[in-house]
């Protein structure tokens, strides 16, 4: 099941001005939340711990989420763009059926920073079938230059 919109929290712009991300080195980890606390592109101090306490569970899902792979953070002709490869999160029998929110966040950073939430169009369940967060073809985030 692909996902639906991402939305980058305001404050990720302040954490990235302040040195918070290292967009190409830094572990980035996508977890999933029930309906409980929706998340909203408002919220003055998104961290994983403002989440946590919704996480979905169930066997084959791991506690925290699960590391992106391939983290990049690019530049070319004044648009520099972050990005990572499709996540998946494979079918389980007994996996989570609820999930309706993916929480991108920082686990590099002390406070475990967020950076964006992903609609799942939930409830999702990995008893279905696979979930896969997949970044928009231009990338997770661009910035241009002008």
């Amino acid at each position: 099941m692909a996902t639906g919109d991402f939305t980058v929290f305001e404050e990720f712009s302040l954490d990235l001005g302040s040195g918070v991300h290292d967009l190409s080195s830094d572990t980035f980890k996508i977890a999933f939340i029930d309906n409980t606390t929706p998340p909203t592109a408002a919220d003055a101090t998104p961290r994983w711990a403002d989440y946590s306490a919704n996480e979905v569970s169930g066997t084959g899902y791991t506690a925290g989420g699960q590391a992106v792979d391939n983290v990049s953070f690019t530049e070319a002709d004044g648009v520099a763009t972050f990005d990572f490869d499709d996540e998946v999160f494979s079918q389980n029998g007994a996996g989570p059926t609820d999930i309706y929110w993916g929480i991108l966040y920082n686990d590099t950073a002390a406070s475990d920073q967020a950076v964006g939430f992903i609609e799942m169009g939930g409830p999702v369940s990995m008893v279905a079938g696979d979930v896969t967060c997949a970044p928009n073809a231009s990338g997770v985030l661009t910035v241009t230059v002008s």
